[in-house]
């Protein structure tokens, strides 16, 4: 280049920025070659000029706008996870602090005075947790089609009514039969419009740290569950059962409501959405099926399996711990902390796992996560039960949260690996209504298994009521081991045939 087009590109950066110290080693590097490409089209002199200093300023208001858009889009994906959290915190933990309500229900099953519950079994009242728990996955198809249908913002709202008036209208319930659609059928509904809107929404807005965020998300369910139980004992102590209920329809309006103000789809799912709803003319209540394409893969199949297997055991451990912990001696009180100890293990499991997944692949620590459970469960429960060892049980507590939750966390995040943003509303829907028919089975069983043992003898027998059920619950998550593990394969020769040159540590790292 000639001394003459130094001096230009001189002057067009003190154009540009004022002084040449201004610009870094790149900006330098490009005004160059502008000049360079301008000069070999034939332009020279001012009009070279104005053509190099237009382009510099474009450049220079492009990244300032792509600055504007990563931290818009930074502070609406911070508040979306900020939503789901509180979503997942308010539904899913006071539908998880059941085991609250149970015990209160069945010392008044007990009562000399007549009751709501008086000559009602404890088997009865688990209905009611166990249809609440069951709902909140059974309806995953309908609540996530609708957030296409309609807008995750209306359902989350529509779901937070249900909430609220569920609890309100348990209040005044009289008999069991009431009990079962108020406090178990409708909260459960309620629950899944709000949970299932907040894991199907949040996944999209991510990419990178997609396993961090759903962790984050799904460590509600613990931190509610340590701050729900607690607190609903109290004021079952101070204000009534009854009065709890109306005051926890009020505060879920509050939170629930606030998170639905927030939750939407990231603009490039919207984006599609529209374009699906602008050429459809099926009614908006239908719901999406799972595309038929995906339903007969290998992987969809395999994933089918290992969720349905885990979803039968992944309820009862945690169900019946507190009852557990009493047959080993420790009172009602020390019993229901382990459900905390649980739950809080599982909320720190659910990020830290998270974090480690988005580095060494979300499907390798996916795997990972339901072997240690299932070998949490034999190893440490399932001996407990027959040596009647505490330390064993605290140590099961511990571990079957950390990583029993956090199957439940990143179950969202391999979805859209293994088939897609445009497949996840649909394929998760399925799923989770997989996992809520599987609950809906497994934890009656289990429970089963422990009143079939009768309720007689000493500390050591009452222990060992739990064999057969820990056995149970270990096989099938044994069995969805298996599963996941057949879905490691296919993820493995899917991405295999999808790529050419396929990385053999990329292999690995899915």
């Amino acid at each position: 280049m000639s001394e003459l087009t130094d001096l230009h590109c001189l002057r067009i950066i003190e154009t540009l920025h004022g002084s040449e110290d201004s610009l870094d080693a790149q900006e330098k590097a490009l005004v160059t070659q502008v000049c360079r490409l301008v000069e070999g089209e034939g332009w020279f002199g001012s009009e070279r000029d104005m053509i190099v200093v237009s382009f510099m300023r474009f450049m220079r208001n492009l990244a300032v706008c792509e600055e504007m858009v990563e931290a818009t889009w930074c502070r609406k994906s911070t508040l979306v996870v900020i939503a789901a959290f509180m979503s997942i915190f308010t539904g899913c933990g006071l539908n998880f602090a059941f085991g609250v309500y149970q015990e209160l229900y069945e010392s008044m099953s007990q009562l000399p005075t007549r009751t709501p519950f008086t000559g009602v079994s404890p088997a009865k009242i688990d209905l009611i947790g166990t249809l609440a728990v069951s709902m909140m996955s059974l309806g995953a198809p309908f609540a996530s089609g609708w957030c296409k249908s309609y807008s995750p913002r209306r359902i989350t709202l529509a779901g937070t009514m249900i909430f609220a008036i569920a609890n309100v209208l348990a209040s005044f319930s009289q008999h069991l039969w009431q009990f079962v659609l108020t406090q178990g059928v409708l909260l459960g509904c309620g629950t899944c419009l709000t949970y299932i809107t907040a894991v199907t929404v949040a996944p999209g807005w991510f990419t990178t740290h997609r396993g961090l965020a759903i962790g984050i998300i799904s460590s509600g369910t613990g931190v509610g569950g340590v701050a729900w139980a607690p607190a609903l004992r109290a004021l079952n102590a101070q204000i009534g059962f009854r009065n709890t209920l109306r005051l926890t329809g009020g505060l879920s309006t509050v939170l629930l409501g606030g998170a639905s103000l927030v939750l939407d789809w990231d603009p490039r799912t919207k984006r599609q959405i529209e374009a699906e709803r602008a050429t459809s003319s099926a009614s908006r209540l239908r719901v999406t099926l799972v595309d038929w394409r995906v339903a007969r893969t290998r992987k969809f199949i395999a994933q089918c399996l290992s969720a349905g297997l885990q979803g039968a055991a992944y309820y009862a451990p945690v169900y019946f711990m507190s009852t557990y912990a009493r047959t080993l001696g420790y009172s009602a009180a020390t019993g229901a902390m382990f459900i905390s100890i649980s739950n809080a293990s599982s909320a720190v499991g659910k990020v830290v796992i998270g974090h480690v997944a988005d580095r060494v692949g979300r499907i390798n620590v996916f795997l990972f996560t339901t072997l240690m459970s299932a070998i949490a469960t034999l190893g440490l429960w399932l001996p407990s039960t027959v040596l009647g060892g505490k330390a064993l049980f605290v140590a099961f507590a511990m571990f079957y949260g950390v990583f029993a939750g956090a199957y439940v966390s990143l179950f969202p995040a391999t979805l859209v690996e293994l088939f897609g943003v445009e497949h996840f509303a649909s394929v998760n829907g399925f799923l989770y209504m997989v996992r809520g028919f599987a609950a809906l089975v497994g934890t009656p069983v289990a429970g089963a298994l422990i009143r079939s043992g009768g309720s007689h003898g000493g500390q050591e027998a009452m222990s060992k009521l739990f064999f057969n059920t820990s056995i149970l619950v270990g096989v099938l998550l044994v069995g969805a081991t298996v599963g996941v593990v057949w879905v490691r394969i296919e993820a493995a020769v899917s991405m295999m045939d999808r790529q050419a040159g396929f990385n053999g540590r990329r292999k690995w790292r899915i």
